[in-house]
């Protein structure tokens, strides 16, 4: 029997016209686990306001990084990624890749693998840092399709894997390809959510102000997304002798007037630039995977915003992508999986 393996990213448009993108947009953030509020009221928000004021400057931004061949980077990364974790477990695995938004569904991706007649399923989410909108939401879908078959296989759900020791190479690898002598500062930018998610997983309820998050993993803010980015970045500068002075934490894309984790990436590179700092290196360690976060709000837009505050260069790192390195990573968390369901049966 064969065991069934399921890729799972945030997901992409369709294409860069402005219906797919409406399309996607509406999807995405009618998530009740990505705008958490009352649903009548997240209708009006996204249906009456974000969707049809956002979703034609979206697709003018998807355009500048669509490729005509690839489509969007998000997913030829990832389709590259599913491929490379096939060959590297072989014939005895089914591997599928599917998208929380739009094309290749979950749904398709499970059947696929039940038409495949694997006897497991382990689902991945692409998100080394684990957030209830992100890797949460996975889950859930996940458990919403499967409760309908009538016969459902052994499941394993891999967790986050922010400290993974070949998840942290795979990210070394990829920063050590810069001459780290080269720059002034270093940024570790990840995506960042509003402190309510936070304070929601955060043990017992208590009112979590992102003190603590930035303090090695604990008991008490193990399940903390912050405090996952920043032992994420610490790890990484261990392993390129980086001193706590070289690198700023900081989290990009907000969405709204909420209060977001902070500090916001927006800031950090202005404030930088105006304090002297010419050459920044950029590391996303919250993406496996290069998506219009990374290529134009990265290396686009932060690029001109460095600039016009004083900057020389702002350049990102490229993200894991095909890395051979993060191929092991995932391969060693599913036989950890594999490993942990063999003895629960």
């Amino acid at each position: 029997m064969r065991k069934g393996i399921l890729l799972v990213n945030l997901g992409t448009p369709d294409s860069p016209a402005v219906a797919d993108v409406r399309k996607y947009l509406a999807e995405f953030l009618m998530d009740e686990r990505v705008i958490d509020i009352h649903p009548f009221l997240r209708f009006l928000l996204v249906r009456g306001i974000i969707v049809p004021f956002r979703a034609p400057a979206s697709a003018k931004l998807y355009q500048k990084i669509w490729d005509p061949k690839t489509g969007s980077p998000l997913m030829h990364n990832s389709r590259l990624q599913q491929q490379l974790l096939q060959i590297a477990l072989g014939a005895e695995y089914v591997v599928e890749l599917g998208m929380r938004y739009q094309t290749p569904s979950i749904g398709t991706a499970l059947n696929k693998l039940q038409a495949a007649g694997v006897d497991s399923i382990c689902v991945i989410p692409l998100f080394p840092q684990y957030a209830s909108a992100t890797a949460g939401s996975v889950m859930a879908e996940v458990m919403r399709i499967l409760h309908k078959w009538p016969v459902i296989p052994p499941l394993s759900l891999a967790g986050a894997f922010y400290n993974h020791p070949l998840f942290i190479a795979a990210a070394v690898v990829n920063i050590c390809r810069y001459n780290l002598s080269g720059f002034d500062h270093i940024l570790f930018s990840f995506h960042g959510l509003p402190v309510r998610q936070l304070q929601a997983c955060s043990p017992n309820g208590h009112n979590c102000r992102q003190e603590g998050c930035n303090d090695p993993i604990t008991p008490q803010n193990r399940h903390c997304y912050a405090a996952q980015c920043h032992e994420t970045a610490r790890l990484i500068a261990r392993e390129i002798n980086l001193d706590p002075a070289d690198y700023t934490v900081c989290f990009q894309s907000r969405l709204g007037r909420s209060e977001w984790i902070k500090p916001y990436t927006s800031e950090v590179i202005g404030n930088l630039a105006i304090s002297g700092m010419k050459k920044v290196l950029v590391v996303c360690p919250a993406f496996v995977a290069d998506c219009l976060e990374t290529v134009y709000e990265i290396a686009d837009e932060y690029q001109e915003q460095f600039i016009a505050a004083g900057g020389e260069r702002l350049q990102l790192v490229e993200s894991l992508n095909g890395s051979a390195c993060f191929t092991e990573a995932l391969k060693q968390l599913i036989q950890k999986e594999r490993l942990r369901t063999a003895m629960v049966v």
